[in-house]
């Protein structure tokens, strides 16, 4: 089983190589190429003695094409069996794949929705008013997110296109489901980027230029109960609040934190093509 599923891996992998790679193909390509030059100028020397050599060596052949024969005859439903399984996944993989499951590739900023494509060609929407500092340093957002008082929640360090989107998000939040919510950080220095991964994976595990946030394409938000931070997961309210942020914020392009395997619930991204390199 080992044996298998080590050949299955290496078949796969070079079968993607090969297929998604035209450097892959171009290096195999002057691999073979070399070496039918050296082949051909090795004819010449090969017709010489290839006579004797053919009617010496051809009694062993057939008895060695006799043993791969019989080998093949008695192994015949073993093979018919795992030949597919090894070259089946690989080859649905490829004709399934999708252009963002290759390794660097970053989705378009494409908005498939017409109606949400003309709001955000439309109406500018205006940041809301920043919240007093004090609003970010009580207790009960220092135990969820501390030195949060610190972050950037400048909206003009942002890319505009993401602050449309994301305004737009704020917008519906409150309009259709009652829900205020609030900026936490938007832009992220790359010094405070290595400052946060420092302080472990339960914060972040991204280091700097590693997270959108060095780009000024990722916000944290959170929502406003009271005109008080609810940032807290443990919250009914809040929990509910957070998949409706999440539905709403993938409907117009962004990505959502709430899909990770560490989920961030309150953090959104806009992967614009050509920014970022992972």
């Amino acid at each position: 089983m080992i044996f298998l599923a080590l050949l299955y891996f290496c078949l796969a992998c070079s079968l993607i190589w090969l297929a998604c790679f035209p450097s892959g193909r171009s290096s195999v390509l002057q691999f073979l190429g070399g070496l039918q030059r050296r082949l051909q100028m090795r004819a010449g020397d090969w017709r010489t003695s290839s006579g004797s050599v053919l009617r010496e060596a051809g009694p062993a052949l057939r008895w060695r094409w006799r043993d791969a024969r019989a080998w093949i005859g008695k192994r015949r439903a073993f093979l018919a069996i795992g030949v597919p399984l090894i070259l089946i996944p690989p080859l649905v993989a490829l004709l399934l794949r999708r252009p963002d499951m290759l390794p660097g590739y970053e989705a378009s900023d494409t908005v498939v929705d017409a109606q949400v494509a003309a709001l955000l060609k439309g109406e500018q929407l205006v940041p809301p008013a920043a919240l007093p500092p004090v609003a970010f340093n009580t207790r009960e957002v220092e135990l969820v997110r501390p030195m949060l008082v610190d972050a950037s929640r400048n909206w003009g360090l942002m890319h505009p296109d993401f602050n449309q989107r994301l305004l737009l998000v704020f917008r519906i939040m409150k309009e259709k489901y009652g829900y205020e919510m609030a900026l936490l950080e938007g832009y992220r220095s790359p010094a405070r980027q290595d400052m946060l991964a420092k302080m472990g994976s339960a914060v972040t595990n991204a280091r700097a230029f590693q997270s959108w946030h060095q780009y000024g394409l990722a916000a944290d938000c959170a929502f406003l109960r009271d005109g008080k931070l609810v940032i807290s997961e443990k919250d009914p309210w809040a929990m509910h609040g957070y998949q409706l942020y999440g539905e709403v914020a993938e409907s117009l392009g962004l990505t959502w934190g709430g899909r990770w395997a560490m989920m961030d619930l309150g953090h959104t991204e806009l992967r614009l093509r050509g920014v970022m390199r992972r």
